[in-house]
């Protein structure tokens, strides 16, 4: 056994050499720093509540790859992947590591993947003690014996103090996030934004494992039921991915990132969870809201001078964060690793009312529907929105996936087949109209239909069951336990057969037309997977 708290740490091989380095702070600790220099306030329910700044959430324009022998000819590059220069890198790491010298500052050596076999061992170095927090409830806490012979493989460089000079050092503006995977660094400096350091190492990872582990990174939830049957859930943010994966029944797998191998497992990849806060209440998400306690992380939220949260609070940011380590939550697996999984769900949440509330896949609709990773942004949720607007993200998370989309998509694919799963496009959007017409689909109904695929209830495909839908190709369910018939029917449910199909061949015409960017990349059997032209 080792005593962490007298283990010498030195940074002097990073080009760091600090006066004063706290290595391996546990969370007390560090919660109690954060009071005592000032940078937090404790809320009611014991967590610790902090401001990241003049950055609530990520920026995916100062995103960087540096382009190297490992990187140029893979990257999928772009608006999403921009390239960084290897002069450019040096040049700025150099002046980071020297903004961090004769610094205090923290050190915590953790790891990323649960699956021994794909373990990834990372130093991450902070510049705020609030940001080390945040690293040791989202990545996974090696043992102390682990620790004696720790050698990290990947560094996180965290400075959010530092401003960049965009004329000289090759950024847009003061802040970046930037990928080295030659020498396995993610540096990140200008902002306090808590999620570049999850999702460096996130976006990392899903370069490494399809390019040398053969294994599908997914930016999805997971959980596990009493026979072992896991179940995966991909959606983009405002979907329902963690309140529908938190189910009492099943444990949770993780809620955010994790990879499908080849040795029929899925794995989280991390050791915490990052839930967006607002609107949080105890009625409606009690394992989230029973979570922010001791240990926890508070972002950007408002409260009084008591420490009473208002979570319903925006004037800082809608982004409110809580992040805390799995444990907080009671019903988890542990390890965090499934079987291959049964059922794969993507969530949608369609404010054009047309897509049925739940409908099954085949392999060529699962992989075009993964790659186009659809949802739809409402009126008020940016400036000039008045209407529902399609928002497309590929594999449901494109700003963290430095391949081409249709090379996750064609893994995806492969391993469906393999393991014969079957997936689930499901609409917790509206029904009866469109945004402003309609209502939302109640979740009472969507956690019917979702315990009925588990359950193996809407499994078996025959014509008797399903109906074809006429603009989507994809089978609609005829009845469910627990749901309304009417309402399994999209176009029953609007009252005018003109009006629906008009609107399901606008989003059909939306669907066409992001994936055209796709096509010349994409197998013939993932193109089939769409939707029909439009035909009035």
């Amino acid at each position: 056994m080792i005593d962490i708290n007298t283990k010498s740490i030195s940074l002097c091989n990073l080009g760091i050499n600090s006066s004063k380095i706290h290595y391996q702070l546990t969370s007390n600790e560090l919660h109690s720093i954060i009071l005592q220099k000032k940078q937090g306030k404790e809320s009611n329910l014991g967590a610790i509540a902090i401001n990241t700044g003049e950055f609530s959430g990520r920026s995916p324009k100062d995103r960087f790859i540096v382009k190297d022998d490992i990187t140029k000819k893979e990257v999928w590059w772009g608006d999403i992947n921009i390239p960084f220069s290897i002069d450019n890198f040096d040049k700025l790491y150099n002046k980071v590591a020297s903004y961090l010298s004769e610094k205090e500052i923290y050190v915590r050596d953790s790891y990323a993947c649960a699956d021994p076999n794909y373990k990834l061992n990372i130093r991450i170095v902070n510049e705020y003690p609030w940001s080390n927090m945040f690293a040791y409830n989202m990545f996974l806490r090696p043992t102390v014996n682990e620790l004696a012979n720790f050698s990290p493989e990947w560094t996180i460089i965290n400075a959010p103090g530092f401003m960049a000079d965009a004329t000289v050092d090759g950024t847009r503006q003061h802040n970046f996030a930037i990928l080295n995977f030659t020498k396995k660094i993610a540096l990140i400096g200008g902002t306090g934004y808590t999620g570049e350091i999850k999702k460096g190492i996130f976006s990392a990872l899903n370069f490494i494992l399809p390019v040398f582990k053969n294994t599908l990174p997914m930016h999805c939830s997971a959980n596990v039921g009493k026979n072992g049957d896991t179940a995966i859930f991909f959606g983009l943010s405002g979907t329902g991915k963690t309140t529908l994966s938190a189910d009492p029944e099943r444990k949770l797998i993780g809620d955010d990132e994790h990879g499908w191998t080849n040795e029929n497992t899925v794995f989280n990849f991390e050791g915490g969870c990052y839930a967006k806060a607002i609107d949080l209440s105890e009625d409606k998400e009690p394992e989230i809201y029973h979570a922010i306690k001791k240990g926890a992380i508070l972002e950007n939220i408002v409260m009084n001078d008591q420490g009473l949260i208002d979570f319903s609070d925006t004037s800082v940011t809608p982004n409110t964060r809580v992040s805390y380590p799995i444990e907080h939550i009671e019903n988890i697996q542990q390890p965090s690793i499934g079987k291959n999984p049964k059922n794969i769900f993507f969530l949608t949440a369609d404010a054009f009312g047309v897509l049925p509330p739940i409908s099954k896949l085949t392999p060529s609709q699962a992989a075009y529907h993964f790659i186009s990773g659809y949802t739809a942004k409402v009126a008020g949720t940016e400036a000039g929105v008045t209407e529902p607007v399609p928002s497309f993200s590929a594999c449901f998370g494109a700003p963290f996936m430095p391949l081409h989309p249709t090379r996750y998509a064609e893994m995806l694919s492969k391993k469906m087949k393999e393991a014969g799963v079957n997936v689930w496009l499901v609409n917790t959007g509206w029904s009866g109209g469109q945004y402003g017409v309609g209502k939302r689909m109640a979740l009472k109904y969507t956690r019917a239909m979702i315990t009925a695929v588990l359950n193996g209830e809407l499994g078996n495909y025959t014509y008797e069951d399903y109906h074809i839908h006429s603009v989507f190709g994809v089978a609609q369910p005829r009845r469910c336990q627990g749901v309304p018939s009417s309402v399994l029917s999209p176009r029953t449910t609007w009252n005018n057969d003109d009006a629906y199909y008009k609107t399901a061949f606008k989003l059909s015409n939306a669907f066409r037309k992001n994936f055209k960017q796709f096509e010349e990349f994409a197998n013939e059997e993932i193109r089939r997977g769409g939707p029909q032209r439009y035909a009035f």
